[in-house]
């Protein structure tokens, strides 16, 4: 049985990679089986973070190599991020979870209207200038980012799309600066949960194999079939993880 429980996480994370990758939410998959398979919420929190960094190296590598990734935007993206990581992750307050899904369902649904309805991604290879007033608006909304990201995680793939389109990036671009923002981040937020034991090396290694390979899979249907597919994929990702944090 454990072994089939294994192979299961394994699966997960696969389908989990492939997700964050194109859209967003495959923490939504991952954190409950790995709560099933008898961890408790916080570890198993910590322990995804593994599978996380994992599957956002193999995928920034690959980005790279397509030149996809918007650079111009690292610094003042990544900074503020890691900033609002590093305070998330150490953060223990206790929210009401009914009431968390269900502001993360209403995030999703306002996001599909963004990338939907938004004119400034219609075109396929939209690169916007950020300067000015917008690097500001950016830099705080990345520590926001970075806040939730280092304190729950799941979901965020949604929010990065919601900002990012918002400044006009297509959605090719947004994946591919998303990765790489969550990998520099990433670190400094699984540090805070292996230092205070709350991280399962051995599962977190195996789901991180399952990220891994999805993640890989993922650059390649971003880069090749470009923003109108992603569209559809975010969309349908968005109102099935809506519906399942509305009706648990």
């Amino acid at each position: 049985m454990e072994i089939l429980q294994l192979i299961l996480l394994g699966i997960i994370g696969i389908f989990a990679g492939f997700l964050n990758v194109t859209a967003g939410g495959g923490s939504l998959l991952t954190l409950p089986f790995l709560i099933f398979l008898g961890l408790p919420p916080a570890v198993a929190n910590g322990t995804n973070r593994i599978a996380i960094l994992v599957q956002n190296i193999f995928a920034t590598a690959k980005f790279h190599q397509f030149e996809v990734i918007p650079k111009d935007v690292t610094i003042i993206t990544a900074l503020p991020a890691i900033a609002g990581s590093v305070l998330g992750a150490q953060l223990a307050v206790e929210i009401d979870e009914l009431l968390f899904k269900r502001l993360l369902a209403i995030i999703m649904v306002l996001i599909l209207g963004m990338v939907f309805l938004n004119p400034k991604v219609k075109e396929l290879n939209s690169t916007p200038k950020i300067t000015g007033r917008k690097k500001l608006i950016l830099a705080v909304a990345f520590f926001g980012i970075g806040f939730y990201g280092g304190f729950i995680q799941g979901g965020i793939g949604f929010i990065f799309i919601a900002v990012l389109t918002a400044a006009g990036y297509d959605l090719v671009r947004t994946n591919a600066l998303k990765v790489l923002i969550i990998l520099i981040f990433t670190p400094f937020a699984l540090m805070i949960f292996i230092l205070n034991n709350q991280v399962d090396f051995f599962r977190g290694s195996i789901l991180a194999a399952g990220n891994a390979v999805g993640a890989l899979l993922a650059t390649h249907v971003v880069v090749e079939r470009g923003h109108k597919l992603i569209r559809w994929i975010v969309m349908i990702a968005a109102v099935g993880f809506a519906v399942k944090l509305f009706v648990g």
